[in-house]
């Protein structure tokens, strides 16, 4: 027990690090994008960010759902991918913490931050007579939509996590295997 705690505890500890790391360079990138924009564009980025967070808490969820015995089967065959997606299953904890989390998480807030910088971008548009209310306006309507957008892509990213797991985590896989075979970037443990 306690050797698993502490593996816990270094896990949380990395997980931590990696997010505030991941979560600065997000924050100065979309902001730095974001300012040399038009509102439109903004809005399309917003969006962009609101979408990664959706797919990235359905991979989540789907790793959890998955079982492993399909991958097995695969994997004996050779197929591109199976072994990946094992060892996106057997450690379908962490790899749903990294990506509900953190990313999932962090695309929460930058869109939000994204969502106020694009509010003052519509704003400014209307500087003449009451700006203020119309900023109250335009920040209450963009929230709620980027808002509803998340809640409902989420939702919608559940049911298929849940009833095509095994299909999400084999493209997944595959995906990973491309980019540590390829790219050679190592994203899974290999133990």
């Amino acid at each position: 027990m306690k050797l698993q705690l502490k593996r816990s505890l270094k896990f949380s500890l990395t997980i931590a690090v990696i997010t505030f790391v991941l979560a600065a360079i997000f924050s100065v990138i979309s902001s730095s994008i974001l300012s040399g924009v038009v509102w439109i564009i903004g809005l399309l980025i917003v969006l962009l960010i609101v979408l990664t967070g959706v797919i990235f808490d359905m991979l989540g969820i789907a790793a959890t759902a998955a079982n492993e015995t399909p991958f097995h089967a695969m994997a004996a065959e050779k197929v591109v991918g199976a072994k990946e997606a094992v060892i996106i299953v057997r450690n379908a904890d962490r790899f749903a913490s990294f990506c509900n989390d953190v990313i999932g998480d962090i695309s929460g807030i930058v869109s939000g931050t994204a969502t106020a910088i694009v509010v003052l971008q519509i704003a400014a548009l209307f500087e003449s007579g009451d700006g203020s209310s119309v900023q109250i306006v335009l920040s209450v309507l963009l929230t709620s939509m980027v808002a509803a957008i998340t809640v409902g892509g989420k939702a919608i990213g559940k049911f298929l996590a849940i009833n095509a797991s095994t299909k999400i985590i084999f493209f997944v896989g595959k995906v990973i295997f491309l980019i540590e075979n390829k790219i050679k970037i190592n994203i899974l443990p290999k133990n």
